[in-house]
């Protein structure tokens, strides 16, 4: 039988990002930029982002694992050392990426927001469902606020349907239904 714990996942696609990088790193002498960071985005961030959406509510060490692995990509594409400063900065402003955390809120976000406006696979419908379209909810306050229903679940180990993501995340749904309006 197969080990599917998500610390198994994350090392198997750390592991794998770490030896593109390796290989990348031999060859980036003789790349400009612009390709250099096409081929980590083809190579690694492609990894990292494959179904990130299970890392929703996952501990810290999980998820700073990936963190290290963007990190590292990015010194690739900008030839700088580990130690050097201003690496958060070149991430944000000069390659415009996220961290792993907000990656993930991220595509929980624009998933939520494909299935609200129906072009999200059906299988996600019992995932996303308004309160003001639930029968028995219709009169409450969180139907007025544009508000979801956060599906029960069973797990133990991390919550994946964060209310307080999607609660706090209901104004941004809101606007982006006006521009649909």
């Amino acid at each position: 039988m197969a080990d599917l714990s998500l610390e198994k996942h994350v090392s198997n696609v750390s592991g794998t990002c770490f030896r593109h990088l390796r290989r990348l790193r031999q060859i980036r002498r003789s790349l400009t930029s612009k390709p250099a960071t096409t081929l980590v985005r083809a190579f690694v961030t492609s990894r990292v982002d494959y179904c990130n959406v299970i890392l929703a509510g996952a501990p810290k060490i999980i998820t700073n694992k990936l963190q290290q692995v963007l990190n590292s990509a990015a010194r690739v594409v900008s030839g700088t050392r580990k130690f050097n400063r201003g690496l958060r900065q070149l991430m944000y402003t000069e390659l415009h990426w996220l961290d792993v955390p907000e990656r993930v809120k991220y595509k929980l976000g624009l998933i939520t927001r494909r299935r609200l406006y129906g072009s999200a696979p059906r299988y996600l419908a019992a995932c996303c469902v308004p309160v003001s379209t639930t029968a028995f909810r219709q009169h409450l306050r969180s139907a007025a606020g544009h508000q979801l229903v956060i599906p029960s679940h069973r797990l133990t180990s991390y919550s994946i349907w964060s209310s307080d993501f999607f609660s706090s995340r209901s104004d941004v749904l809101e606007l982006t239904a006006q521009e649909f309006a």
